[in-house]
Formats: C-alpha cells, structure tokens, sequence
C-alpha cells in the first residue's frame, strides 16, 4: 500500500466522530471517522475514498487534496504531506492560504451560540456553523466567485443587510483596501487578480474605491441582517489568525435583547422554514 494510502487511513482513524459533529454513537468498528463520513465531510464518493484508501485512485486533484485535509483536520505541515504523497505540490505561499487549521475549526464547532465564520484574507468563506446559515442563508449553495463577499456586496447589494449611512460607506471602503492589502500580499495570486479585475469591470462603485489606493483592514461594524424571523440587529467583530492570514467573523446581539431572543430562534429552528400566518 502506498504512503498516500497509509496516512489517509492513519489520520482517518485518528479523529473522532464528536470532534467533526457527528455522534459517537455504540459499536463502532472503526476508532474514528467511517469511511462514509469522511466522504460526506470531503464531498466526494465512499467508492473514491475506498479506491484512495486501497491505492486504486491516483491523482487525485489539489482541490479534492484540499477537502480531504480540512475533513481530517490536519495541520499546515499534515496537509502538505498529503499532498507531497499523492504526488501533488503542496499549495505556495504565494497564494492566498484556504486551509482552516484544526483549532480554527473547533473554535467554530465550540460557539454553536453565536454565527460564526470563517473568510480567507479576499473574503472568501471557507467555513460556518449553523446558526450562521441560519441567519444569513446556507452559504453551501454558492459556487465559485458567488462565495466571495466582496463580489456579492458590490455585484449582487447588500444580501439583506442594512446599515446607517456612515457604516454603510465604512463598509464598503473597508472591504476594497483589504483586497487591495491582500493584493500586496499576493501578487502571484492569479484568481485574486481575475477578482479584482472582474470587479473593477463590472463595479463602477468598486472601481471608484479601488482608485482611492486605501490600504486598510476590515472593521468592526453594526449592522441589521433580514432573517427568516425577522430583522436582526447584530455587532460584527472579525477577529485574525496569526499564521493563517483568515478571519474569524463573529456576530453577537445585546443579551436580553429582542435581537437576542431571535437569535435564539433561529438556533433552535435552523435552516426549515417557518410556517406563515
């Protein structure tokens, strides 16, 4: 069997099922994740994991690599091995990281109390829980540049969210001079720069920002989000990783507010809809 095939089923076996969510349940076989679960976490086929498992799949592609290693939660150095392993060159450092570091991930499985998030440094959304869905809709239904927030705000509005004038225009400054600080970071980056050169074709409101040359971090803000129970005023503080170059996204509501009360709801009902009168 391979070194690839050897560490999948090692770090496979290693992680247990309530460290990823699921219930740890009696009589299992295996002492981690079933092979079905660790499928259904990477988005791809039992079958294929088998057939890696075995040595019978080969290359398998950076983004499937990529899934794999944010399911078992490895680390930086874990992640790159598996790629080394399967033949693959472990993604640069030239390249907006999108790998989500174990303690990242159960930072966002321990705060089940408030929407979390995860954005790599262009706003791309790798990770939530889902009180997060919950609120601002089930972001697993966007595709390709549709995941990115900055795209979203300045192509699509605002997605049901409503500020004062002042954040308003905070908010959006604040978006374009983190891109652009992100673009500095890194300019071998090829699908940041397709981002930014698409949004300044399509965005006259982004290309008038992009002009400015702002160099700046996104901040924290108040804002009103429309949710499937009514409007919800919420705080937003984005928080950093050290060494990762993400950003934690944390919303919080005054406790013992109305604000709060919804968020409350939305916990317990999730993603089902609610019956209208």
């Amino acid at each position: 069997m391979s070194e690839f095939a050897d560490v999948l089923r090692s770090w496979r076996d290693r992680v247990r099922p309530e460290e990823v969510g699921l219930p740890a349940g009696a009589g299992r076989r295996t002492p981690g994740l079933r092979r079905e679960e660790l499928a259904a976490l990477a988005g791809v086929s039992v079958d294929y994991v088998v057939r890696l498992e075995q040595g019978r799949a080969t290359n398998p592609s950076p983004q499937m690599l990529g899934a794999l290693a944010t399911a078992l939660r490895l680390s930086v150095a874990e992640r790159d091995h598996l790629f080394r392993v399967a033949g693959a060159a472990p993604p640069s450092r030239q390249l907006v990281p999108r790998h989500v570091p174990p303690g990242v991930q159960r930072i966002v499985d321990r705060l089940g109390d408030v929407p979390i998030a995860v954005f790599t440094a262009i706003h791309d959304i790798v990770l939530w829980n889902d009180l997060w869905a919950a609120l601002n809709g089930d972001p697993s239904r966007w595709t390709g540049v549709e995941g990115n927030l900055v795209w979203r705000h300045f192509v699509h509005g605002h997605d049901g969210v409503s500020w004062d004038d002042t954040h308003q225009e905070d908010f959006s400054s604040d978006l374009v001079a983190d891109l652009r600080a992100a673009s500095g970071r890194y300019p071998a980056d090829r699908d940041l720069a397709a981002l930014v050169a698409r949004l300044r074709r399509e965005s006259p409101e982004f290309e008038r920002r992009w002009e400015t040359g702002r160099i700046a971090e996104h901040r924290t803000s108040r804002k009103v989000v429309a949710s499937r129970v009514g409007p919800v005023e919420i705080d937003c503080d984005v928080l950093t990783v050290p060494g990762s170059d993400l950003r934690i996204v944390v919303y919080t509501a005054t406790p013992g507010s109305p604000d709060a009360a919804a968020l409350d709801l939305l916990r317990v009902t999730g993603l089902q809809e609610l019956p209208t009168a």
